[in-house]
């Protein structure tokens, strides 16, 4: 693990372990760098970021309601190994960064399939993805900025940022950050929201968000808790009706998961989930496809494919091998 570059990080005497990993302790650096506290298992590089603290508590609010071994689906499985394509078999014993892992229902599916993962989240959702999915061997999490990421270039077969970008104050920057982790011949998969002028029920976050942002989160988040269970229904009857329906569920923000094979608490739990995560995130920057393969190809990588899917866009790209 590094801090600031080249900086080599020690364990403190005194650190207490359980189930064989350091529960809490400090790291110190020779150099002069403040030392890194451990609490609950997490190195904490970074205090929680004020434009991430949605984050962090709408994971920890609902830390298992995406999580497949908890809902008895494989929603995130699916989406995982759809989006990235890559198998479960090039997962085993692979060293894969996942940066913003939120609570973890995507660390889950990586852990499933033998990787060794280093999960980093700015906010305290890190909390969220150690508790379902840790403390063990091949579980790393730590809380750290994605632009200052504690650890060895170049040293990681694969880097995984999926809901993440769009939120950053910068996307681009964002990205192009993750790309020296990965060793020659490595693989990058991100995704990111959809700009474009198509008229989607989604969008209507944006008629809100100038006035939801600027909003006590505790007081959104109980709003959202109250109204998303009386409005789902009516939501629901909304999207089913012809021609009109599209555009009439663009007026009020309701993310309904009709679709998906979810019980109704469920329905419920995901739509106040990720109604908040549309309407709370101090930033939300759209990209287009054109903008996302310029971020690969600007950033050297090679067999970059880049499509719709996921959330809005899907992104991948390999490293460039080393040459004989």
């Amino acid at each position: 693990m590094r801090r600031g570059g080249p900086h080599k990080l020690d364990l403190m005497e005194g650190a207490v372990q359980d189930q064989g990993e350091i529960k809490t302790g400090e790291l110190v650096c020779s150099a002069d760098c403040p030392p890194v506290p451990i609490r609950r298992f997490v190195p904490r590089f970074v205090p929680n970021s004020d434009y991430f603290a949605s984050f962090g508590e709408q994971w920890n609010r609902f830390r298992r309601t995406q999580i497949d071994k908890f809902n008895g689906t494989t929603l995130s499985k699916e989406r995982f190994y759809s989006g990235t394509g890559w198998s479960p078999a090039e997962l085993k014993g692979a060293k894969i960064l996942e940066t913003g892992c939120g609570a973890g229902r995507f660390t889950q599916i990586m852990l499933d399939a033998g990787a060794h993962v280093y999960s980093v989240d700015l906010s305290s959702a890190v909390d969220a993805c150690m508790a379902n999915n840790g403390p063990r061997g091949n579980l790393c999490v730590v809380q750290a900025d994605l632009c200052r990421i504690p650890f060895r270039h170049h040293s990681f077969d694969k880097v995984f940022c999926y809901g993440v970008l769009q939120h950053t104050p910068d996307p681009r920057d964002s990205c192009m950050s993750l790309v020296p982790f990965l060793k020659p011949g490595g693989d990058l998969a991100i995704d990111v929201y959809l700009k474009g002028g198509a008229l989607e029920p989604y969008k209507s976050k944006y008629l809100y968000r100038p006035l939801t942002t600027r909003m006590p989160r505790r007081l959104l988040f109980r709003f959202l808790q109250w109204y998303i269970p009386k409005w789902l229904p009516v939501d629901t009857f909304i999207k089913r009706l012809p021609v009109v329906g599209r555009l009439l569920s663009m007026v009020i923000p309701c993310w309904n998961y009709r679709y998906l094979p979810l019980s109704q608490q469920q329905r419920v739990e995901w739509g106040i989930l990720d109604t908040f995560d549309a309407l709370a995130p101090a930033y939300d920057y759209p990209q287009t496809p054109e903008s996302v393969t310029e971020w690969f190809t600007s950033a050297g990588l090679i067999d970059v494919r880049v499509r719709l899917g996921g959330n809005g866009v899907l992104g991948n790209g390999k490293a460039r091998p080393l040459t004989v």
